[in-house]
């Protein structure tokens, strides 16, 4: 993917004071841009995951996950203080479900069509007991939003908390093989 020279400069971002007069100008004017990302965004040469002992599976059922929704979430707080409650479920919905019928499959295809259409393994520990989980964690959204007479309140919110959080307490266990997956595919 990277060439050669990219994964052999393990060199970090040099500040030094440029030798020609063109290189000092450039310096100057990026200076302002530069310093201050220099001094604030970590090194991430390597893995952030791998530096603090998590494992990839992890990262994206956890930290990634909620970082990629928490702009989700602030406009459809935003929206729903403004009483219209219907367009945050929908902002929220229709952002999931365009992550997976575009977000998902265009990488995908662009990666196929570029490597000849070689298959790719995907390998999870429990991928299919994971999918299942989805669909039962679904199930259980709606009946909790039926229960709640389709109206949103903080109970409904609560009980939404809690059916992530035990999906992902579930999937985690399911990755690191505490509880094991009957079907593998």
């Amino acid at each position: 993917m990277f060439p050669a020279e990219a994964e052999e400069n393990d060199e970090p971002l040099s500040l030094a004071w440029p030798d020609t007069t063109r290189k000092r100008f450039t310096y100057l004017v990026i200076l302002p841009i530069v310093l201050p990302l220099w001094i604030t965004l970590p090194d991430v040469r390597n893995p952030v995951g791998e530096t603090i002992g998590i494992s990839e599976e992890i990262m994206g059922l956890t930290i990634l996950a909620a970082g990629t929704s928490i702009p989700d979430l602030i406009t459809s707080v935003i929206v729903a203080r403004k009483g219209l409650g219907d367009m945050a479920v929908s902002s929220s919905v229709g952002s999931n479900i365009f992550d997976i019928t575009v977000g998902l499959p265009l990488p995908w295809l662009l990666f196929a069509v570029f490597n000849n259409f070689v298959p790719v393994k995907v390998s999870s520990n429990g991928l299919f007991c994971a999918i299942v989980l989805l669909f039962i964690m679904l199930l259980f959204v709606i009946i909790s939003i039926a229960f709640s007479k389709w109206k949103m309140n903080k109970i409904l919110g609560f009980t939404m908390f809690g059916l992530y959080f035990m999906f992902l307490i579930v999937s985690v266990l399911l990755e690191d093989r505490i509880i094991m997956c009957p079907v593998t595919i």
